[in-house]
This record gives structure tokens, C-alpha cells and sequence, in this order.
């Protein structure tokens, strides 16, 4: 009994040791390319496609939305392959914490659009706010300034929410300037906090290289 009880307490101390590393498997140039699909995407959208076709609508952004998924994640899955099974562990853990708020968003959809083409105007709102439950939920596993990122996401959530109207047209850059700034704002909080100080260590390192050389 005694021994059961101390493999749990260790599986729970290994559980939050975890918690508190900073995943690295996130990177910030997929993470951008990720955002400027989403901005190429919202001006190359056709006007009326807001206006006449809402399930077309829905259709498109379902598209870019997965384009933009598989080139932001096309770090992580390039490692997944070559981890060890630990790290691989630890990667289902993390893209773990984010998949469930992107399943919700995608159950929503499905749900108004079969419901009501009037109630497609409330899915952009829905889907920042998602987005930003998971960049929360993921939150334990990145870096604090990540909380702003999530932040952004869910403001700009609520204010397409507030202007929502079953009527109007919808507008590609509700989607595409929400999605395209805020994946920006996560490659630079992933740059600034977790590469930076590894790319000016090796610009130093290379430096000093350069000053034997000189010497010898």
C-alpha cells in the first residue's frame, strides 16, 4: 500500500516538473507563415462570398484554417517523428491541452450551419474565443507572455461577437486579420522569449571564433 502510494506521489511530482518546463516544440517561423496565410487569405477572398454565400463562407475559412494548422504544426510533426518516445510523450501532452477548445470550435460550426445560415455571423467571434481557451489551456506548458496572446484572442473575440449581426455581410478580415495579428503576436512572444537568446549565444559563439582565428 505504502509503495503504491509513493509511485503516485512521484508520478505526480514528475507530472508537475513537466508542467513547469517550457514546451519547445512550437517555433516561431511556422507560427508566422501560419498568420500571413491567414492575412493572404482575407485579401484574396472574394466580397461576395460574405454576402451571398455564408456556407461557402464557412467552407473557405474551414480550408485555410487547415492549411494554416499544417504549416504551423509542420515543426512539431517534423520532431515528433525523430523524438525519442519520451519527448513524444510529452508533445501529446502539450497539443493535448489545445486540441479540445479547436474540436469545440469545429463542433460549433457544424451545429449553426446546420442549424441556421443567420446564426454564421457568430462564428468568427466563436472561433477567436476558442483559439484563446487553448492558447490558455497551454499556457502552463508556455511562455507567460503566451497569457497575451490569449488575451488578444479573446478581446477580439468579443468585439466580433458585439458586432455580430445575422444580416450583414461577413467580412474575410474578421477572420483573417484576427487570426493573421494574433499568430504574429505568438511568433514574436515564441522569438523573443525561447530563440533570441539561443540565436544571440551562437552570433556570440561565432564572435569568438572569429577572434582566435585573429589572434592565431
Amino acid at each position: 500500500m505504502d509503495l503504491s502510494r509513493a509511485l503516485g506521489q512521484l508520478a505526480d511530482i514528475h507530472q508537475q516538473l513537466a508542467k513547469g518546463e517550457i514546451y519547445r516544440g512550437y517555433r516561431s517561423v511556422p507560427i508566422a507563415a501560419s498568420g500571413l496565410i491567414g492575412l493572404i487569405a482575407a485579401w484574396a477572398q472574394l466580397p461576395a462570398l460574405g454576402v451571398v454565400d455564408p456556407i461557402g463562407f464557412v467552407k473557405y475559412w474551414t480550408g485555410i484554417a487547415a492549411c494554416a494548422a499544417l504549416i504551423g504544426a509542420s515543426e512539431i510533426i517534423y520532431n515528433y517523428v525523430r523524438d525519442e518516445r519520451a519527448e513524444r510523450r510529452r508533445t501529446r501532452e502539450v497539443v493535448g491541452q489545445f486540441l479540445p477548445s479547436l474540436v469545440a470550435g469545429a463542433i460549433i460550426s457544424v451545429c449553426f450551419v446546420r442549424l441556421s445560415t443567420t446564426l454564421v455571423p457568430l462564428l468568427p467571434g466563436l472561433w477567436a474565443i476558442c483559439f484563446g481557451i487553448g492558447i490558455f489551456a497551454s499556457r502552463p506548458y508556455l511562455p507567460r507572455a503566451s497569457g497575451w496572446v490569449a488575451l488578444f484572442y479573446y478581446a477580439a473575440g468579443v468585439a466580433l461577437l458585439w458586432r455580430a449581426n445575422g444580416t450583414a455581410p461577413l467580412h474575410a478580415w474578421w477572420v483573417g486579420g484576427t487570426f493573421g495579428i494574433g499568430q504574429l503576436l505568438a511568433a514574436f512572444v515564441l522569438f523573443w522569449n525561447l530563440e533570441r537568446r539561443g540565436t544571440e549565444d551562437r552570433r556570440i559563439e561565432f564572435e569568438g571564433h572569429d577572434g582566435w582565428e585573429e589572434e592565431d
